[in-house]
């Protein structure tokens, strides 16, 4: 991944604020993005596979759950461009860690 392949998926607030919240996390599915983000499934989902596509997401399927984690094969100045930024804007992403702290129904996870 390339620094303009990377600042292009993190150019959207929508997908800036879904790839620093996995980060966080270390995996989050459509579910708690869609609690989080407080947007829609089909937008969450959309902006989600743009991220996959350009290699910064990977996704499993769980049941009826599919999770979303930073890939581990990104180089890692991109990891650390991640844990900065989510380090420096805490405030800007405390809406979002709100309402997922808030969910009813988390799904619980398993090994694969």
């Amino acid at each position: 991944m390339t620094p303009a392949e990377l600042f292009k998926c993190l150019s959207d607030e929508t997908r800036a604020r879904a790839t620093l919240l996995i980060a966080e996390h270390g995996e989050l599915c459509v579910c708690e993005l869609m609690c989080a983000l407080d947007d829609s499934q089909p937008k969450v989902s959309r902006h989600l596979a743009l991220l996959r596509g350009a290699g910064l997401l990977l996704d499993r399927r769980q049941g009826q759950w599919v999770y979303y984690r930073i890939n581990p094969e990104l180089p890692a100045w991109v990891e650390e461009v991640l844990n900065v930024t989510l380090r420096a804007n805490t405030d800007w992403l405390e809406n979002d860690a709100s309402r997922l702290r808030d969910m009813d129904s988390r799904p619980t996870r398993a090994c694969c």
